[in-house]
């Protein structure tokens, strides 16, 4: 091929021409390791010990404030912090729950939350809100769904951790206004029971990272 230029050939092969332009300054193609990857997703993945964790819950009444515990029974959460999202699970043994006296429990057992025939208490993150620092100190807001008597609510439970090089621990304090979920109210004559209990989570265990969402 020629390139004609006032109707003379110059006689310039096509090979010189591309030869002269990959010498040339920003036109020669991008080494592949020189373009740009896609960054690996931040994801961090908390697993839970039972022996380390507990959910404490708190009930006030018109006559007195009840105090009381449940069993964790283990799970994980995976917190990507590139992205804000969440996954896993962490699992309660709702048979566990107890206040310290036989009658109240019997009755929370049998008429409230129903431990014979849903045998668990979950909450199942998908999002986070805030910064998750790779150590150190970390203040979230973690939302999810939470599954109690085998009915869904949604639900964004603060958090605060401490996160180490393979350890963790973190509390979580909210609300469950569980007459308003659809359990039934432990008031009687004598006794007017709130309509919402607080939990308080504390959790611990191993730290993975990273891993893929």
């Amino acid at each position: 091929m020629k390139i004609v230029e006032g109707g003379r050939g110059l006689g310039v092969p096509m090979a010189v021409i591309i030869a002269i332009a990959l010498e040339l300054p920003g036109l020669a193609p991008q080494a592949a390791s020189a373009i740009p990857q896609q960054v690996p997703a931040r994801e961090i993945a908390l697993r839970i010990d039972p022996a380390q964790s507990q959910v404490r819950w708190t009930l006030g009444s018109s006559l007195h404030t009840v105090h009381g515990t449940f069993a964790v029974k283990g799970g994980a959460m995976r917190l990507d912090a590139g992205s804000g999202r969440a996954g896993g699970e962490i699992v309660i043994d709702a048979a566990s729950g107890e206040s310290g006296n036989d009658g109240r429990d019997k009755k929370m057992h049998r008429e409230i939350i129903e431990s014979a025939k849903f045998k668990e208490i979950a909450f199942r993150p998908d999002r986070v809100e805030g910064k998750v620092a790779a150590e150190g100190s970390v203040t979230v807001q973690i939302h999810g769904i939470f599954l109690l008597r085998g009915a869904e609510h949604e639900i964004t439970v603060p958090v605060q951790a401490e996160l180490g090089v393979d350890h963790w621990k973190g509390t979580a304090k909210f609300n469950v206004p569980y007459i308003a979920w659809g359990l039934k109210s432990p008031s009687n004559f004598f006794l007017k029971a709130d309509k919402s209990v607080d939990v308080e989570l504390e959790l611990a265990g191993p730290l993975e990272r990273p891993t893929a969402l």
